[in-house]
């Protein structure tokens, strides 16, 4: 749901009616994951999307139903032969929805909802949004007692919430207290879940899924070097959902004039500015700069750093000259294998924005579990993170 955030909150604050269908979980090859949600209003306005196209119109109609019964429901669409014209995923894959309709006056449910879209909505503004304390989580009970069914509340990085899961407002309800803990720590990773625990809070009462979905700033690429192949990375980085940084030492070329995709420039030596800077586990670093008085000092940092990815530009001849700076430098065989040099996966790129595209495959390759070769042909999963790991995704990012 806090994929549409900017819109449900506009939506919230202009005090309409509205129904949501959120995916609860995705199975083989399902069009969009967990978190993905579709939102209709009394008007019949239609936000967001839960699939390719495919059962659009059906969920749809579930609601416009949830806002006539006021009651959530949980269905299930997957792929049928027996009836060409049935409502179904043609991908042959399976997606869970939970409908939740969401009320104006609505006292319990639609403050919490609407305390995690504007949380969502500022945390999408880019890092920053961190050291204001507006990541959150919105943990939704997705399947269970119908009588609970959608209920909500919000979890703050302290561990500090708003609204309740149990079947009144006691805050101390063990409930409560178990969802806390695991949004806590998806919200650490910057990842959405499902996750079963018990009705009473334990691992062993009558099961109920929460719906776990991390509204954090975006990821970062961070793209050092102030020349033409970084404005195409920069273009197809926001194309993708990063907050993207260009940082060059040479004041005449790190100019935002340059780099108009870029959410900031910077002026500074790329070692000096990583070190002083904010990275995570979903942080990429691409090292266009192509000289060893740039690349040696923040490679040596950038290879020791938690990070999603580091690649770096250069011919094979220059790769194996900074590699054996690199080991001068003291690092050893595991931190080497972690730089992807020279960067990108083989396209036969040559311009600028092909080049791009190379460098950005091979990140959601690295991300995702792909292999990079085509998938004409090759008996391989085309969702590699699903047959990973059903259920997990990245919120904040587009691929």
């Amino acid at each position: 749901m806090l994929d549409i955030a900017a819109e449900l909150h506009r939506w919230c604050e202009e005090g309409r009616d509205f129904a949501v269908a959120t995916v609860v979980t995705a199975v083989g090859s399902a069009p969009r994951q967990p978190g993905a949600a579709l939102a209709v209003d009394a008007a019949g306005t239609a936000i967001g999307s839960v699939s390719g196209g495919c059962v659009e119109g059906a969920v749809y109609d579930l609601c416009q139903d949830a806002l006539r019964t006021g009651q959530a429901v949980r269905e299930s669409f997957g792929y049928s032969d027996e009836d060409a014209f049935a409502v179904g995923l043609t991908c042959g894959g399976t997606i869970d929805i939970l409908v939740t309709p969401v009320p104006a006056d609505d006292t319990r449910l639609r403050p919490v909802l609407a305390a995690a879209l504007s949380a969502a909505a500022l945390s999408a503004g880019g890092p920053a949004a961190a050291a204001d304390g507006r990541p959150a989580a919105l943990v939704r009970i997705a399947d269970g007692p119908p009588e609970l069914l959608g209920r909500a509340l919000l979890v703050r990085p302290d561990g500090s919430y708003e609204g309740s899961l149990g079947p009144a407002l006691d805050r101390t309800a063990a409930l409560d207290r178990t969802a806390v803990d695991e949004a806590r720590a998806l919200l650490e990773a910057g990842r959405t879940a499902t996750v079963e625990v018990g009705a009473d809070g334990s691992r062993c009462g009558e099961p109920v899924t929460l719906l776990v979905e991390s509204a954090v700033p975006p990821p970062r690429m961070i793209v050092f070097g102030a020349i033409d192949f970084a404005g195409a990375l920069a273009r197809i980085g926001k194309f993708l959902g990063y907050h993207v940084t260009v940082c060059d030492a040479r004041p005449v070329f790190a100019t935002a004039r340059r780099f108009p995709d870029a959410d900031e420039v910077v002026v500074d030596w790329p070692h000096r500015y990583l070190d002083a800077t904010e990275v995570d586990a979903r942080t990429v670093l691409c090292v266009l700069t192509h000289d060893a008085k740039f690349d040696i000092p923040l490679l040596e940092r950038a290879l020791r750093l938690p990070v999603a990815y580091v690649g770096a530009m250069g011919s094979r001849r220059t790769h194996e000259d900074r590699l054996r700076r690199l080991r001068e430098a003291g690092l050893g065989q595991s931190a080497l294998a972690r730089l992807r040099s020279p960067i990108g996966l083989d396209l036969g790129a040559r311009t600028p924005e092909e080049t791009a595209l190379s460098i950005a495959s091979e990140i959601v390759a690295a991300r995702r579990g792909g292999s990079g070769v085509p998938l004409t042909g090759a008996h391989i999963p085309i969702h590699h993170d699903l047959s990973a790991s059903v259920g997990m995704e990245w919120i904040g990012s587009a691929v």
